[in-house]
């Protein structure tokens, strides 16, 4: 690994910083609103919210209604569900369990993926928590849980995943954890993850990461492993899209640790031997790679989503500044770009000048937009639940290219994007497609948990993607014409952000 002072990249999206002293009784919470200049609940033009933003002028604002807000808690469980070896205990009642029925089917379809021949189901069990309960406490449920835990499936790991029911009733989680550890031999790892504690549903990854960085790494000092790059992941990114970042890492000379998902307790053991750390989802472990560059030195790569030529180009690069390899990486890129270009002109065809609204979480939802540029489209709407000063960057970008657009901050809010997608009429919307799918629109993803979408090639597959569902709408227009959407005429003529006060109004 190169060993002189990094250099600060931002003006080209790459983001590699200096190790910087930490005091490690004022560590980062866990919860994303703790951030300064953190906002989820704000919209309007973009260019004018940014230069609002700039100036640190943005007030805090809140919904006087909400529809629909994504837990913290579903992206808590979603990280670790696939980890080798372990049980899951969600502390709560019955429908919190609920939420993890996507990421069971992820865990089953990428074991088929991996020529598992006999897949397993996640290993869940769930306290179930009842009006009783609410009343008495229910730590003795979580504590036969941990106990029939143990005793069913010997696991190494035991996680526990609170609720808003056993938050608000006070359920001494860590307590009954740590008496319950000193009987079995399991690591048992609690994760503060009551939805309640937060609108912004990332910060469930950073809880998650913080557990395990309290009861598994611990101050465990390691050799470092020559070559060796921790690869955080979310649970959305396939496995073709693995193998090809892990292929490309291996360009330069790097062998990834891949994180959290289908990991075991020894890659968690692994992630303080590596050199360096990076993700491929710009917000899934941005805050444990600065603990880790603070508490054992590792450097980082807080770049973009390779999704997309220009994401990709700065991806790598980011990647490859901290290897010493820039001119490998510079190199191949010129490759690729002179193989990709004219494969990409053909789809331009099909799709220059073709109005999008995208919606998705704060990295995909991004890079999907810089995607679009590949291809000559234009951004009219951008739906994103989170805005600080990373996103500032991405969205001053975007800005460059699109000029202004309507920009939405929210988590989930499906009536603000139903109010937004029907007045701006787009020629395609891009991201979960429920609710504009009633409207006739055609609809995609880049969410794409099963197919290759990252690198250069992945760039070729979504375009074809999005090209091939502008030009074959027939299901989307004959769902608008029998599908009936749940709000009145009135309030699609009305403003989509007329719920967001700020505070003091």
């Amino acid at each position: 690994m190169a060993t002189e002072k990094q250099e600060n990249l931002t003006g080209n999206g790459v983001q590699i910083l200096p190790k910087q002293e930490t005091n490690t009784g004022d560590r980062y919470s866990g919860i994303r609103e703790s951030r300064p200049f953190t906002y989820s609940d704000c919209g309007g033009n973009s260019v004018q919210l940014a230069g609002e933003f700039r100036k640190r002028c943005l007030k805090m604002a809140d919904r006087s209604f909400s529809q629909g807000l994504q837990c913290q808690q579903i992206n808590s469980m979603s990280a670790l569900m696939s980890m080798d070896d372990s049980v899951f205990i969600v502390h709560s009642p019955q429908g919190c369990a609920g939420c993890s029925s996507m990421a069971s089917d992820l865990y089953r379809v990428g074991q088929a993926h991996r020529g598992v021949r006999f897949i397993k189901n996640v290993k869940l069990i769930v306290t179930n928590l009842d009006e009783r309960d609410i009343v008495h406490g229910g730590e003795n449920k979580l504590k036969e849980a941990i106990l029939l835990a143990y005793s069913r499936y010997s696991p190494k790991l035991i996680f526990i995943f609170t609720s808003c029911a056993s938050g608000i009733i006070g359920d001494d989680v860590d307590s009954i954890a740590a008496e319950v550890q000193k009987q079995i031999s399991s690591i048992i790892v609690p994760i503060h993850c009551e939805g309640f504690k937060s609108k912004i549903a990332a910060s469930g990854y950073d809880t998650a990461f913080i557990s395990i960085r309290r009861y598994i790494l611990g101050n465990q000092k390691v050799p470092k492993e020559a070559g060796l790059i921790n690869l955080f992941a979310p649970t959305t990114v396939s496995y073709k899209d693995q193998l090809e970042i892990e292929r490309m890492l291996s360009l330069i000379g790097l062998h990834a640790n891949y994180f959290p998902f289908y990991s075991s307790l020894e890659k968690i053991k692994k992630i303080t031997a590596a050199e360096a750390s990076t993700a491929i989802c710009k917000v899934f472990a941005d805050e444990f790679m600065k603990e880790l560059e603070n508490d054992y030195g590792i450097p980082f790569a807080h770049t973009v989503m390779p999704i997309g030529m220009r994401n990709t180009d700065t991806w790598f690069r980011g990647v490859a500044a901290l290897a010493g390899k820039a001119k490998e990486a510079e190199d191949y890129i010129a490759k690729e770009h002179q193989r990709i270009i004219p494969l990409i002109e053909s789809i331009r065809r099909r799709l220059e000048n073709k109005r999008v609204f995208i919606c998705g979480g704060t990295g995909r939802s991004f890079a999907a937009a810089a995607l679009i540029d590949d291809f000559g489209m234009k951004l009219v709407g951008l739906e994103t639940p989170t805005f600080d000063d990373d996103a500032q960057k991405d969205i001053e970008y975007l800005n460059g290219i699109h000029g202004d657009y309507v920009i939405d901050i929210a988590n989930m809010q499906p009536f603000e994007q139903i109010n937004l997608v029907k007045k701006l009429k787009p020629d395609v919307f891009i991201g979960v497609p429920a609710w504009s799918a009633r409207l006739g629109i055609p609809t995609t993803h880049v969410l794409d948990m099963k197919r290759p979408t990252m690198g250069y090639d992945g760039l070729v597959y979504l375009g074809n993607k999005i090209a091939n569902q502008i030009e074959n709408p027939g299901f989307n227009v004959k769902l608008a014409a029998h599908a009936r959407l749940p709000y009145k005429e009135s309030w699609y003529k009305d403003d989509a952000f007329k719920f967001i006060k700020s505070f003091g109004q």
